[in-house]
């Protein structure tokens, strides 16, 4: 594994995908317990996507008092239904959520109706309010957003905490190129997101960006100006952010 440095975020890159999951399900846990020896609960936010397959099956296996974790997810479509594969609470449900006896799991979506719901958006900012954010495990996306928030919705300094957004070409694209879709036109158009504060303002960030189709995206986060046009590039103004590569996403940073 090679370990650098870009501006604020720490850049580990491993010699595959299954070496980076359990890299970064290793220092994750590390931090957790580090935590929770300070403190009585640990609040978490997960990302849901393959991206975070091998971290989250390390995770799962690591030693974590996980009685005392409060989890969210940070982005859900509108008009998905709860138990369908593509459903985001659904992925970390069966792979995390159900597997461990978590203190709290809060999930985000109003599964009652097919169109947008902005009181969703309350309900769930008031609970991460409640229980505010300690670390977020994330990914980043082929067009560099982070949760939902794509280059024309991301705003560094949203007044909100969860909004609806809809969803760019890009971003729907990915879902079909991550198998999560069988065609364009089955992806869903809209979402709801946490915002970039509420990302940015946790105190530690884990952001596991495996495969080649996200390559582009890596070299934009690292080498582009840090602006809404690559919104991943955040990071790099993170105190404790570490970015977690494995070969072929970090292709074009040799």
């Amino acid at each position: 594994m090679e370990q650098t440095k870009k501006d604020s975020l720490t850049v580990k890159t491993s010699n595959n995908r299954d070496e980076m999951g359990r890299i970064a399900a290793k220092d994750g846990a590390e931090r957790i317990n580090a935590l929770l020896a300070e403190q009585p609960e640990v609040n978490i936010i997960f990302a849901s996507a393959p991206s975070q397959d091998e971290m989250l099956r390390y995770l799962a296996n690591e030693p974590v008092d996980w009685t005392r974790i409060n989890a969210f997810h940070m982005d859900e479509y509108v008009g998905i239904s709860p138990d369908a594969p593509q459903c985001f609470g659904y992925y970390l449900k069966i792979r995390l959520f159900d597997l461990k006896p978590l203190k709290r799991v809060f999930y985000l979506g109003d599964f009652t109706s097919a169109t947008p719901n902005p009181a969703e958006c309350e309900r769930y900012a008031a609970l991460l309010k409640q229980y505010p954010p300690d670390i977020v495990f994330m990914g980043i996306g082929e067009n560099g957003h982070i949760a939902f928030n794509d280059p024309h919705v991301a705003d560094f300094n949203d007044p909100l905490m969860v909004k609806i957004v809809d969803l760019d070409s890009a971003c729907r694209r990915q879902q079909v190129n991550d198998g999560c879709f069988a065609t364009l036109d089955d992806v869903p158009t809209h979402a709801y997101t946490l915002t970039v504060p509420t990302l940015t303002d946790a105190k530690y960030h884990f952001c596991t960006v495996p495969s080649k189709t996200k390559a582009q995206a890596v070299y934009n986060t690292l080498n582009g100006a840090i602006t809404t046009a690559c919104p991943a590039g955040i990071l790099r103004t993170c105190d404790n952010a570490i970015l977690y590569l494995d070969a072929d996403s970090a292709s074009l940073l040799l």
